[in-house]
């Protein structure tokens, strides 16, 4: 009977996971979609928060901070790209010694305090530059003024690197990886999560951008600072029913020392005896495998035999009987199968960059260039900032369409759980990226002739065109970014090994993250190359009538279709390690 009794309490338990008490999570109580609704709600007001000021910041910073177009677009990738790169810390945390639970309930403290700078500074005007005045160069901000400035912004990326890090893993934890109904769970949460997001978004482009444009920045602050802090207590009241995976050993870690091993045993195998692990087995329990087994064999099936596969043969030798070295560098098979997988994520991960740097010019140079049209639709005059209400609402339509629709077509015709694969999910968006570049670079054209038509090239006056145009290439980037975001999310989470899933979902945000900072070396080698005594660089100057961004965007297209021709390189190669994952 007392054998009976704990099998069965076993079995109510989710082994690895503990609720908000620390105590072990039961399968009927915890996790689920009741769990995961919360996470998409708090997801929403985040958004809000985070993107209501980046959209618009682009502009803040150059009229009331006074920095240049270049500066202030370059100002704005640098924060941008800093927040999403902050989300590998988050995840790194969240893996190895918090749970993503409390991860999550610090970055909101994080960013609430320093929104809440940002809106004493917009507040008083003795904390910004003096305003403008005629025939007199504007004042940009410094001293004192600049390291408020930044202090704020900098708390606001700390703050959203560590929820980017930690919300999603978190909601795709309260689903059960093992049955193909809590896979196709996961699956439409990410989706919904993609879709929670753009609706962050909608609010923030449209009423928090109005407001900031028409009652002053300090209300626009002042919106997101209540929204991250209305997140907190709607988080905390999911508590209950939150399944949290309990932290392992730090997955860094055991990539370093995994590399290491490999290495040192490499050099030291030349001068010694040393063998791999596991070759002295007896042949009965050496499986023959094709070439494909080698990719898909599951890390249990690995361990099980002792014997590591023969895909990324050299950290093979990082398992051996007897360290070349020290004991603390002996790695099980376990542990370089799960450093296998990761090497195999980071080309795909790699070649979502560029996406990501395309994207980028969505809050720069696309603002930049709708503030030069006519932005009246009937009698609304619409904040250029506004402008990401088309991939929004897109992405919005889409989402549901996609999971209510598409995918169930999809497994119908292929006759698999996914239907589409997260690979071609993230090469479908890459594909929509290079069209949307194309689309740029001809919009730009149109734009800049009618400049020239209606003599406006050296004036801020409002072109007549309207910015509707500008919707098109915004359209396919939102549509690019739906597939790639979501795609690339659930690909990272699900193949990964569980104790780096929260570093390894992360890595979506380093993509975003790199791919700002791209954008800002691309736009100063691109001027660097092309300004000499003669010609004006591309990208500078006062007035945007000047620049050559059409030529530009024709350079984007073309690195985004090379781009794409070698994530299809990596994509036909990759191999998934297996249908389920924990």
């Amino acid at each position: 009977m007392e054998v009976e009794r704990e099998s069965k309490l076993i079995s109510t338990i989710w082994e690895g996971y503990v609720d908000w008490r620390n105590r072990p999570a039961l399968t009927n109580r915890h996790g689920g979609l009741v769990a995961a609704s919360f996470v998409l709600v708090v997801e929403v007001l985040e958004n809000l928060a985070y993107l209501a000021n980046a959209s618009n910041l682009v502009m803040y910073l150059s009229e009331y901070m006074h920095y240049s177009p270049s500066n202030s677009a370059n100002s704005v990738t640098n924060f941008m790209g800093t927040a999403f790169l902050l989300a590998l810390l988050g995840g790194f945390l969240s893996d190895a010694f918090f749970t993503t639970y409390h991860i999550y309930l610090i970055s909101a403290l994080i960013e609430f305090m320093g929104l809440v700078i940002l809106t004493i500074q917009a507040r008083s005007d003795s904390l910004k530059p003096a305003k403008c005045k005629p025939d007199t160069p504007c004042e940009q901000v410094h001293g004192a003024q600049a390291a408020m400035l930044f202090i704020g912004l900098y708390l606001v990326a700390l703050g959203v690197g560590g929820i980017k890090g930690s919300l999603p893993p978190h909601g795709a934890e309260q689903f059960d990886g093992e049955t193909p109904q809590g896979r196709k769970q996961r699956s439409t949460f990410f989706n919904y999560f993609v879709f929670c997001l753009s609706c962050g978004g909608l609010i923030a482009v449209t009423f928090v951008v109005w407001v900031e444009d028409n009652k002053g920045w300090q209300w626009g602050f002042g919106i997101s600072t209540l929204a991250i802090l209305l997140s907190i207590p709607i988080f905390l009241a999911g508590s209950p029913f939150y399944r949290n995976k309990i932290p392992r050993i730090s997955a860094l870690t055991t990539i370093s020392k995994v590399l290491i091993a490999a290495l040192l045993n490499s050099c030291a195998s030349r001068n010694s005896s040393s063998s791999i692990a596991s070759l002295a087995s007896s042949p009965s329990t050496i499986p023959v495998l094709s070439n494909e087994d080698e990719e898909t064999t599951d890390i249990k099936q690995v361990e099980s035999t002792n014997i590591p596969s023969k895909s990324l043969r050299f950290l093979n030798r990082a398992v051996v009987k007897t360290p070349a070295f020290c004991g603390a560098l002996k790695c099980s098979v376990q542990e370089v199968e799960e450093v296998k997988i990761v090497m195999k994520i980071l080309p795909i991960f790699a070649c979502t960059i560029m996406l990501n740097c395309c994207l980028a010019q969505l809050s720069t140079f696309s603002v930049q260039q709708a503030a030069t049209m006519n932005t009246k639709f009937g009698q609304l005059k619409v904040p250029p900032a506004s402008l990401p209400v088309f991939p929004v609402l897109f992405i919005m339509l889409l989402a549901p369409i996609f999971d209510y629709f598409i995918i169930p077509f999809a497994r119908k015709v292929t006759k698999t759980e996914m239907g589409i694969t997260h690979l071609q999910r993230i090469g479908i968006g890459l594909f929509l990226s290079v069209v949307a570049m194309a689309i740029a670079a001809l919009v730009e054209i149109k734009r800049k002739r009618v400049a020239t038509e209606a003599g406006l090239l050296d004036f801020a006056k409002p072109l007549p065109i309207t910015f509707f145009w500008i919707a098109f290439q915004y359209l396919f980037l939102g549509s690019a970014d739906l597939f790639v975001l979501a795609g690339l999310l659930e690909f990272s989470f699900s193949e990964a090994p569980f104790s780096m899933r929260s570093l390894a979902t992360s890595l979506s945000w380093a993509s975003l993250a790199i791919g700002y900072y791209l954008s800002t070396a691309i736009v100063s080698i691109v001027n660097s190359v092309t300004g000499n005594s003669k010609h004006q660089p591309w990208l500078s100057g006062g007035n945007l009538n000047h620049f050559h961004l059409d030529r530009f965007y024709w350079l984007m297209c073309i690195l985004s279709a090379l781009n794409f021709i070698h994530y299809l390189y990596w994509a036909r190669k990759y191999k998934y390690r297996s249908v389920s994952s924990k």
